[in-house]
């Protein structure tokens, strides 16, 4: 299936190479459905830049269409998101800010984005495994710090789920909303991501308060 919305291949190398990227793991989510959900989460989550919105974005779409479970999409999402949040918590863990130095180059892992990680840990600690979910770039490269500090294990399997969960509900959900619109979501890049955080927020106000009555 061919990806709404690209336009024609670009001079810039950055630009065809995302259009590159698209085009393949669209292929890929409308070949093999859940399972290149779930791999490809595996992979933005063990810090390769794979960007969750257009995962999910696709997704979303191929359960407007039908060609997915809505139920089964956030299930292989979260499945994946906590499979390669592990593999990034144990490279952390075992091969420390060393490994990361020697190796990132090679994984694309921009030193800034770990650098804006750790940052986050250092300020907040384990709370930052739960928040950073919500939030683009962080949520990415966070498990790193959290291996390098050995922090518990089961706390951190918890804190990810806890985040992950309504992080790929509401994607996956937006997705489906925006049909054959859901390029918009990759479009505005970050900015997509703020916007589904920041009504995540509202649902979470709306919710409290007609529990408080």
């Amino acid at each position: 299936m061919a990806a709404t919305g690209i336009g024609a291949p670009s001079c810039s190398k950055d630009v065809s190479d995302m259009e590159r990227l698209f085009e393949f793991v669209i292929d890929y989510l409308s070949i093999w459905g859940y399972w290149a959900i779930m791999i490809g989460m595996a992979l933005e989550s063990a810090c390769i830049p794979i960007p969750s919105e257009l995962i999910f974005g696709f997704a979303g779409y191929l359960v407007q269409l039908g060609r997915l479970e809505f139920s089964l999409a956030v299930a292989a999402g979260v499945a994946g998101g906590l499979a390669g949040s592990i593999i990034a918590y144990l490279a952390g863990a075992y091969g420390g800010r060393a490994l990361i130095d020697q190796y990132g180059k090679y994984i694309f892992l921009p030193k800034d984005h770990v650098a804006l990680a750790q940052r986050w840990f250092d300020h907040y600690g384990i709370r930052a495994v739960f928040f950073s979910r919500l939030l683009p770039v962080v949520r990415t490269f966070i498990s790193l710090p959290a291996g390098m500090a050995r922090v518990h294990f089961g706390q951190f399997v918890l804190y990810t789920l806890l985040g992950s969960v309504p992080w790929t509900i509401a994607l996956i959900y937006a997705g489906k909303l925006l049909g054959a619109n859901w390029q918009q979501l990759t479009d505005f890049g970050h900015q997509a991501s703020m916007i589904v955080l920041a009504g995540l927020a509202l649902a979470a106000v709306v919710y409290y308060r007609k529990r408080t009555k």
